[in-house]
């Protein structure tokens, strides 16, 4: 019943526009005709869970059937968040301060609560710096997140009142990022996404990824032209040519030349430990995507995600021999 539920509410709530968009687009790559195309994309969702994104960006027209039944879809990654996540500590990762304040040790800079703040307590923060990132309290995808110079405001007074106007959460000191990452893209913070998973033996590291900014902005999410790259967990260095959610591959960043493939993380191992370290916090939280920022003095906490991306696990360029995360997922997870 969950099962049916769950396809039929998407039914309801789909985009039919982007889903015949995607159907041509489909069309235009492989020249199968637009109608086997949609029956081909409504069969994946009924028998894989996989919605219409899933289907192109993991390219499922590639796909045998049992090919297919190893990835993890749309469903099957919403399966694993209810079964793993406990929607009553949602909160210390939906709101950046409630996050920042029960992860405290793992922040490594100097952040502060704005909604709390006073006039006088923004002008004291910022004493002494020549800028700050401003984040909105309940934002995702790096959506209002900015990167403010105070040399652009007259007075602490005007800066207040800007972030009052924009709903601001929390106003945070630069970070700066180590040497290697900078020289791979020196225009935003690029991250790594660390997800780990909790089971009866503890917490375990299921997969890992750099995250990197390209077109000069200050964040490095997908969603914002940002690109992507797994890393080998044993070695810590960048395994495949990035990729990003225009389907284009990067062997080499298009903005400084640097190569992506086969760059070691600097003070991996250290990462590792304190993703494995803070999926113990809120132990109700069992699956967390977490977002690590890699200083010159070691790496640090800058979100954490209760309901972790699934499609860029399992990208074309990333899956040589074809087969998804789900067998991934099974080492760690009964049932699903």
């Amino acid at each position: 019943m969950g099962k049916l539920s769950y396809i039929l509410g998407r039914a309801l709530r789909m985009d039919y526009g982007e889903l015949f968009r995607t159907v041509g687009t489909v069309h235009g790559i492989t020249g199968k005709n637009r109608p086997g195309v949609l029956m081909d994309i409504v069969g994946c969702g009924l028998r894989y869970g996989a919605g219409f994104n899933d289907y192109l960006l993991c390219e499922f027209y590639n796909l045998t059937p049992e090919q297919r039944a190893t990835y993890v879809t749309r469903s099957v990654n919403n399966t694993l968040v209810k079964m793993l996540n406990d929607p009553e500590y949602y909160k210390y990762f939906d709101y950046k301060s409630a996050f920042y304040t029960t992860f405290s040790d793992f922040i490594g800079r100097k952040w502060l609560d704005f909604p709390s703040a006073s006039r006088e307590q923004l002008a004291g923060f910022v004493r002494g710096m020549d800028g700050i990132i401003v984040k909105p309290n309940d934002g995702t995808g790096g959506k209002g997140v900015e990167k403010l110079s105070i040399a652009d405001f007259k007075s602490a007074d005007e800066l207040y009142d800007k972030l009052k106007a924009d709903n601001i959460g929390v106003v945070e000191e630069v970070l700066r990022q180590h040497p290697d990452l900078d020289a791979l893209n020196p225009y935003s913070v690029n991250t790594l996404r660390i997800v780990t998973i909790r089971n009866e033996s503890g917490g375990h590291i299921l997969y890992a990824h750099l995250r990197i900014g390209n077109g000069g902005r200050p964040v490095d999410n997908l969603h914002s032209g940002g690109m992507f790259a797994p890393i080998d967990l044993e070695t810590g260095r960048i395994q495949y040519p990035a990729y990003d959610k225009d389907r284009k591959t990067y062997e080499k960043h298009p903005m400084t030349g640097v190569t992506i493939q086969g760059l070691r993380i600097p003070l991996w191992e250290q990462a590792e430990e304190l993703c494995l370290k803070a999926s113990g916090v809120v132990p109700k939280m069992r699956y967390v995507g977490w977002d690590v920022a890699v200083t010159p003095e070691g790496p640090v906490l800058v979100e954490g995600n209760n309901l972790p991306g699934y499609d860029i696990l399992q990208m074309p360029p990333h899956t040589p021999d074809k087969i998804g995360m789900l067998p991934r997922f099974r080492e760690f997870v009964d049932g699903i």
